[in-house]
């Protein structure tokens, strides 16, 4: 297993945030741009070096910066794929995977051998001659991931692995990394942007923010109880933090009824779906509402996403028919509303 305490110090931006990944185990690490993903991948790979902190892998100190130890990325039982794949152009497929095992010390014949047997595992055995400027994204994305596990790293790291494929590529390429996954009986990092992907791949999601863990656990705790204005959008929540006495959650002067009692600080999300709009102030059964301004409207899969402004912005999603009974445009002044059994709260 790994254990890291990633302490990098670059300039003004610091990355601090200790990743824990057993045997067998795929941990998607997230954030926006300027977390410190990158930095964090390249420290576990080698390619940049700890200010503080540790790496241990499978009970062997890699980086260690207190007592002196560092080890070169080529000593390192660790696989690496590229966001851009990074193949030798000059090589082919089958010398591309071969190159690890070579450098292990395995003669010619046998590295390609080992090569043509991780090429069969990942579909690609019949383009063993080719050049990588002769594959496709998605053949090129296979070889550099079997290049990486020909190595038998004990630690998987994978940058952005599909982000340079189309979108009907991306789909039948993450279900069968998804497989190579399953079976790859070290620990394994995937960096992204992309929730589906995490989602999908993952046993366990941790948010880098800022350079520091903000969050970690299953998609479905993540999903359930974001901590953050990051988190909440990428699992599709609206997410506020106020203060609660009993049901009543106090968000910046607004009032909100929840269906969860707490007291002192809390977090309150409900999905954009569940945000009703109307023209006037709605009646009956009890639920929250609020005066709001629609500032933008965007496609959102079949509905539209409203974005609204006012005490409380949030996003709700609408048909195309009710925005249009609404006539909903941009500057238009609505009233927002959202039942109380369907807004979350939890501890802040």
């Amino acid at each position: 297993m790994i254990d890291a305490h990633l302490v990098v110090q670059r300039g003004a931006f610091g990355l601090d945030a200790r990743i824990a990944i057993d045997r067998h185990e795929v941990v998607a690490l997230l954030g926006p741009n300027g977390a410190g993903k990158t930095t964090a991948l390249r420290a576990l790979a080698g390619l940049t070096p700890l200010t503080e902190g540790h790496i241990t892998l499978d009970g062997g100190d890699l980086d260690r910066p207190a007592e002196g130890v560092w080890t070169p990325p080529e000593r390192r039982r660790i696989g690496v794929v590229f966001q851009d794949y990074l193949l030798f152009p000059h090589l082919s497929a089958l010398d591309n995977v071969a190159f690890g095992p070579r450098r292990r010390g395995a003669d010619r014949r046998a590295a390609r051998a080992e090569a043509q047997a991780w090429l069969a595992r990942v579909g690609l055995a019949d383009l063993a001659k080719r050049k990588p400027r002769q594959l496709s994204g998605g053949q090129a994305q296979r070889v550099a991931l079997a290049r990486a596990l020909a190595v038998q790293p004990r630690l998987l790291l994978l940058d952005e692995p599909l982000a340079a494929l189309d979108a009907g590529t991306r789909a039948d390429t993450r279900a069968e990394l998804q497989r190579h996954l399953a079976e790859h009986p070290g620990a394994t990092l995937i960096v992204t942007h992309d929730p589906l992907d995490a989602l999908v791949l993952a046993d366990r999601l941790v948010i880098l923010e800022d350079g520091g863990v903000v969050q970690e656990g299953d998609a479905a705790e993540i999903t359930a109880r974001p901590r953050t204005e990051y988190v909440a959008r990428l699992v599709g929540l609206n997410l506020y933090r106020g203060r609660a006495d009993g049901h009543t959650v106090d968000v910046g002067g607004v009032a909100l009824t929840a269906a969860d009692a707490l007291h002192g600080d809390a977090f309150v999300a409900f999905p954009p779906s569940a945000v009703a709009l109307h023209p006037a102030r709605p009646d009956g059964s009890p639920r929250n509402a609020w005066p709001a301004t629609i500032a933008a409207i965007q496609r959102h899969g079949d509905n539209l996403r409203i974005r609204l402004d006012g005490p409380l912005p949030a996003a709700a999603d609408v048909t195309p028919a009710a925005a249009a009974h609404l006539e909903l445009t941009p500057g238009r002044e609505v009233w927002a509303a959202v039942k109380a059994a369907e807004t979350r709260a939890y501890p802040a």
